[in-house]
């Protein structure tokens, strides 16, 4: 629980990927995270945790349904979203709050 409270506590926006395995529209997600990545370089941290191995974690952050996108910028939770999001807005949305 603490290394996720540091993880997010970074400078930089962090887009937190609660996804399960069998989730397909979370399957359809990987290639987007890692183009996002690709464009936005070292201003993104993008971690996936896997709500089937962190049920308290998605429980905490009332994580109903995958995938869901939780960003947050020194701490705090400034979006969240659930079901998939095309490239193009979540880089819009993560410069945002770049």
């Amino acid at each position: 629980m603490s290394k996720f409270s540091e993880i997010i506590n970074q400078e930089n926006p962090v887009l937190v990927d609660f996804f399960a395995e069998w989730c397909g529209p979370c399957k359809t997600m990987s290639p987007i995270l890692k183009e996002v990545k690709d464009v936005l370089g070292d201003k993104i941290s993008i971690i996936k945790i896997d709500v089937d191995k962190n049920q308290s974690l998605a429980a905490k952050y009332q994580v109903r349904g995958v995938p869901t996108f939780i960003l947050y910028k020194a701490g705090k939770q400034v979006w969240k979203q659930s079901g998939a999001v095309q490239k193009n807005d979540l880089i819009t949305i993560i410069k945002s709050f770049s």
